[in-house]
């Protein structure tokens, strides 16, 4: 495997007045920015991948961030949701509960608490 991690940010944006919304209006571009500088600034660059996705159907539950293999699903508002998603589940390998979108897939289908891949 060549990321320990891959993290996907919806940046997917529709028209103003769809009932959906869009994780774009948000702020996912500027989660998404955050996510890459923290990853760099951490060293982790070559561990955890961070990029941008198109829509990931989400968006009503956004900003929407998944990330691989886990297949954990969170929703991210701030600098500081960035923050916890780093330190608590890149690092620590555990689940930011609170982050979680209100779903039963969230919470990924690959066993938790996870182990990062070596």
């Amino acid at each position: 495997m060549k990321y320990q991690h891959h993290i996907f940010v919806c940046t997917n944006r529709r028209p103003d007045d769809n009932p959906k919304g869009c994780c774009a209006t948000k702020g996912s571009e500027a989660i998404l920015s955050f996510f890459k500088e923290e990853v760099q600034k951490r060293g982790l660059k070559g561990k955890v991948r961070v990029n941008q996705a198109g829509c990931l159907d989400t968006c009503a539950m956004g900003p929407s961030v998944v990330i691989y293999p886990e297949a954990v699903w969170y929703t991210v508002r701030t600098e500081e949701d960035v923050l916890a998603v780093i330190d608590q589940h890149l690092i620590q390998n555990k689940v930011v509960e609170e982050m979680l979108m209100p779903a039963p897939w969230a919470k990924g289908q690959n066993g938790l608490p996870f182990k990062t891949p070596k």
